[in-house]
């Protein structure tokens, strides 16, 4: 399917903001100015702007701990994130979330979880919703390969088939469960796994938006037409340690230089669109030089903005009927 010039400049403007946010908190975090845990999305854009691209706010995502990429992809504002992991008091959660808890329910963005496995469950709810209610809409669980063994994820998967439920189940696997090889602590295949539960799954390639893309299409366009739950397992690489701090000594020699010289999403998706003539080097110039300003921005103002006050500490504890 060929997407237009202004959906082409989205997709890079969606990738660059992600990987120019993720880029900026590595150094802030350095600084210690930064409370909690981060972890970093960038390598892996490709997959949540190929993805997002296809939802509309009445779709609803759940994340993983490395969430800032799904909100950016799903159009929460980077000013509010970012002060959101500065925990001030203007952040998209007021400053009580933070990176692992960032979300937007507004947009659909229903959170980042620090509980590996949390998400799958939270979004058959999510989807049970849509499909009672009848609103079209489709959920959508990020995952990694880690979560992929967890009960809770094979009961969403088991769950999803058996009430036909409008979820695509996207297995983001970047190699490692936070030190752990997928090819040691993974058993079979995430393909067979789906087909355990009678669900299609298509592996794609992650560095590439448009295969990304192209996946999600078909499996989003059936679980809107009522037929039911899809797998993604989209194979992909991340640039920096599981966490902000991780000392990355369970990767090979080289191995995220050679990453980010031959695989790196953002370079193969310029080099494709500026070869086939659909986009010009200086569109893309000019989307690289407004996202580093949006992203400087952000932290200027996240590093200003006030802290929440001793009133706000009791607050949002409560649900009010």
């Amino acid at each position: 399917m060929q997407l237009s010039r202004e959906n082409l400049l989205k997709a890079y403007r969606t990738m660059r903001t992600i990987r120019d946010f993720e880029e900026r908190l590595h150094v802030e975090f350095a600084t210690g100015e930064i409370p909690g845990f981060v972890h970093l999305y960038a390598g892996e854009e490709a997959s949540a702007a190929g993805i997002c691209m296809h939802l509309t706010e009445r779709d609803k995502l759940a994340s993983t701990h490395r969430g800032h990429g799904h909100c950016i992809a799903k159009g929460v504002d980077v000013r509010a994130m970012m002060s959101e992991i500065y925990g001030k008091k203007d952040g998209v959660c007021g400053g009580k979330g933070g990176s692992m808890h960032i979300a937007e329910i507004g947009k659909g963005m229903l959170g980042a979880n620090g509980i590996v496995g949390g998400g799958p469950p939270l979004i058959c709810g999510a989807a049970l919703t849509a499909k009672t209610l009848k609103t079209g809409g489709v959920a959508i669980a990020f995952y990694g390969d880690g979560a992929s063994n967890q009960g809770t994820t094979l009961e969403s998967l088991n769950l999803a088939k058996i009430w036909s439920l409008p979820v695509i189940f996207v297995c983001e696997d970047n190699g490692y469960a936070e030190a752990t090889a997928a090819s040691y602590a993974v058993g079979g295949t995430q393909m067979k796994r789906a087909e355990g539960f009678g669900i299609p799954a298509v592996q794609v390639d992650g560095h590439d938006f448009f295969a990304v893309y192209e996946a999600a299409r078909e499996a989003i366009e059936r679980a809107r037409n009522g037929g039911g739950p899809s797998m993604l397992h989209v194979m992909l690489d991340r640039f920096y340690g599981h966490f902000e701090g991780d000392a990355t000594t369970y990767r090979g020699t080289g191995e995220v230089d050679r990453i980010r010289a031959g695989q790196d999403c953002l370079r193969r998706f310029r080099s494709k669109v500026t070869d086939a003539a659909l986009l010009r080097h200086e569109d893309l110039d000019a989307i690289d030089r407004e996202s580093a300003a949006n992203i400087d921005a952000a932290v200027v103002h996240a590093k200003a903005a006030p802290l929440p006050s001793d009133a706000d500490l009791l607050t949002d504890v409560y649900v009010s009927y």
